[in-house]
């Protein structure tokens, strides 16, 4: 079941992939167009203004269309067999699901206490999805109507069907089952979402006035189920679902925007579900003093080499919030350090919430600057300020903290093993083993990787499914006694190896989209 959550997890994190650049573009757009922050150049009608109105209309497409993109995202993910094929099922039937239920909501709407004849947004309960007027089942309507394409997919996919009916098999018959199945679907909904809704907004309220406990949780929660790729379910619901607030946090944070940039109010009176998205801290403030922490308490003759291996990893969570690099090397030596860094992470995202701050900080810096900062700094300086100081104040808690735990129980941090020396995770140099010496193309070296991970995971018949996330490949094998050691991994540039009876997590890092397509290339799966 762990295996089967971790998988769903990963499918889902598939679009959330599009989102930082999206908010980013967003953020941008709306600054730059903000005539109290860059003046009369952004006055409508100048061409100014224009321009970044189109840049900002493009910026949205993945905001408003994010159900469509998880129905995409979900059946990509998750189907085990022609997943292009799923994905044209899944939209089709997730549109047909969409149509029954708009209809319904026409003729019988009252029945349902559904007033059809609102406009959309608002706390109508409507949305227009795709071109279609329908209730606003959110990424949660997309991701059940998708999981269920996928069952349809996996198991009638390959049914063969009489010489006669031919023309019915593989897709088509796939969604002529799921036509007929969105029926009792769609009339479901329509009879048990509109209650539903009702309960979310009595949770957003509940979570709002549960002040500090509720952030300090969630953030918690968000930090220590990382290992396991569960943390998805926590964020999801609240960043891009309705948890906290219609829309989701980062799509109400974005079109406010402009509000909270022209107001001269608290952003925690005006935006107080903010709260929940202030994760991205720990990348920001957190990796520097765990990286400090392995340099000191290094051996001196290896400090050197610490140095080498952290930078980069540290400037990598810091710009860009991925932090698994650094995260994954002290949970593997030392599981109770990882547990320590989500106490602090959320005892940060607390203190700060107490001290007025909020927004969409989820990410990096790259991403936090552009989305908070820099568009509201005129008139909220004061919160960022605040924010940076407690920020530093908890880099140097890290630092202490993880310095004097490393030294009291003697953790084979970076640089402090007689044996291992300095390294992260072993990342034996695989491609310069390579007897031609030719120069390869991105191509060639992720089918390298396949390779040595096909290799590694006891051959390509060993191999029941593959996946990933982020940045880890996820794949559950046959035989687990066939699976070779963690030295094999390495030697294909695998950071790390997490292991779980028949399921395996190699960390590939960035490239592990085209890694894994290489490895299903290989295994003709």
């Amino acid at each position: 079941m762990k295996e089967k959550l971790q998988r769903f997890g990963g499918a889902m994190f598939t679009p959330v992939l599009l989102f930082a650049f999206s908010g980013i573009m967003v953020a941008f757009a709306l600054m730059f167009n903000n005539t109290a922050i860059v003046g009369s150049i952004a006055a409508e009608g100048t061409l100014w203004h224009a321009f970044w109105t189109i840049i900002e209309n493009g910026a949205w497409t993945v905001f408003r269309q994010m159900e469509i993109l998880f129905v995409i995202g979900i059946a990509l993910g998750l189907a085990k067999k022609a997943n292009a094929r799923a994905v044209m099922e899944s939209v089709v039937i997730y549109l047909t699901f969409n149509y029954f239920l708009s209809s319904i909501l026409e003729l019988f709407g009252s029945t349902f206490g559904v007033d059809f004849a609102q406009e959309v947004g608002g706390t109508s309960g409507l949305k227009m999805i795709a071109g279609i007027k329908t209730l606003d089942t959110g990424i949660l309507g997309a991701i059940a109507i998708a999981s269920v394409v996928v069952f349809l997919h996996n198991r009638y996919f390959d049914k063969k069907l009489p010489e006669w009916l031919g023309i019915f098999q593989g897709s088509s018959f796939v969604v002529i089952v799921g036509f007929f199945a969105m029926i009792p679907l769609s009339l479901l909904t329509a009879s048990v979402w509109p209650a539903v809704q009702t309960g979310i907004e009595s949770t957003q309220v509940l979570m709002i006035n549960s002040g500090t406990f509720g952030v300090w949780l969630y953030t918690f929660l968000e930090r220590i189920l990382i290992p396991t790729g569960l943390h998805h379910f926590i964020y999801t619901p609240f960043l891009f679902g309705p948890a906290i607030v219609e829309g989701g946090i980062v799509t109400s944070f974005i079109e406010n925007i402009p509000l909270l940039a022209s107001t001269e109010a608290s952003l925690i009176d005006v935006f107080p579900q903010g709260g929940f998205a202030l994760h991205g801290n720990s990348k920001l403030f957190a990796a520097p003093g765990i990286a400090l922490a392995f340099y000191f308490t290094a051996k001196k003759e290896n400090r050197k080499k610490v140095a080498a291996l952290v930078i980069p990893a540290t400037l990598t969570a810091v710009l860009a919030g991925i932090t698994e690099p650094l995260e994954f090397t002290f949970l593997f030596v030392a599981p109770v350090l990882f547990l320590v860094h989500a106490l602090l992470a959320a005892t940060m995202s607390t203190v700060m919430y107490s001290f007025g701050v909020v927004g969409d900080m989820g990410g990096g810096l790259i991403e936090i600057a552009s989305k908070n900062w820099i568009p509201l700094f005129s008139n909220h300086a004061g919160t960022y300020i605040t924010q940076i100081i407690i920020g530093i104040i908890f880099t140097g808690i890290y630092f202490i903290v993880f310095r004097y735990l490393i030294v009291k129980f003697d953790y084979m941090t970076p640089g402090r093993s007689e044996v291992d020396g300095a390294k992260l995770y072993g990342k034996a140099d695989y491609r310069e083993k390579q007897a031609n010496g030719k120069k390869k193309t991105a191509t060639d070296r992720y089918a390298d990787q396949a390779l040595a991970f096909i290799d590694a995971l006891g051959g390509a018949d060993n191999i029941d499914t593959v996946n990933n996330c982020a940045t880890r490949l996820r794949v559950k094998v046959i035989d687990a006694a066939k699976v070779k050691d963690d030295s094999a991994f390495n030697a294909g540039g695998a950071m790390g190896i997490v292991r779980s009876k028949n399921a395996f997590q190699v960390i590939v890092g960035l490239s592990v989209p085209q890694v894994r397509e290489a490895v299903e290339i290989q295994i003709g799966k």
